[in-house]
């Protein structure tokens, strides 16, 4: 499934939208260039879950926890960038115990974090030369079936 996001709003927009539908024990990995559009998006899905904390890129942390808001499910933001595939560091950050409790984002993840769940979404994001981003989800596990709840226009309100 593909979407085209002419300016970041609309981004964040359907960031929020999938923020909204995010539970405990999800996890979604963002894959793209730099300057796609990946933190941009976790903002929105921020957003959408209600959580505390202002969203910027982990990537000198590797990771930043954002207590949870109304929808009660706090939000994990990890930066993988800097890890160039080195997986004990990955490992390190115990992302499998806040999997139970959190929503988990990955930036950079693909290839590595998708380990940690057979249940993932992944969000691959592009930016043309015209500024607009193309998003392609990729759905895996029980995220096959849950996809259709991010295009439910009533839950985008």
């Amino acid at each position: 499934m593909s979407m085209v996001f002419p300016t970041p709003e609309e981004t964040m927009a359907f960031g929020r939208a999938l923020g909204r539908v995010l539970r405990a024990g999800d996890l979604v990995l963002l894959a793209g260039p730099l300057g796609a559009g990946k933190t941009t998006l976790t903002r929105g899905i921020a957003d959408g879950l209600g959580v505390g904390g202002r969203v910027s890129s982990p990537t000198f942390v590797l990771a930043r926890v954002h207590p949870a808001g109304p929808a009660g499910v706090p939000l994990v933001h990890v930066d993988a960038y800097r890890l160039g595939g080195d997986l004990s560091q990955l490992d390190d950050l115990d992302l499998d115990t806040d999997l139970e409790r959190s929503a988990i984002v990955v930036e950079w993840g693909e290839g590595s974090a998708e380990r940690l769940s057979d249940d993932y979404l992944v969000v691959r994001l592009d930016r043309r030369e015209d500024d607009v981003r193309e998003v392609t989800l990729e759905p895996h596990g029980t995220w096959a079936d849950r996809t259709a709840e991010l295009l439910n226009p009533a839950r985008q309100g």
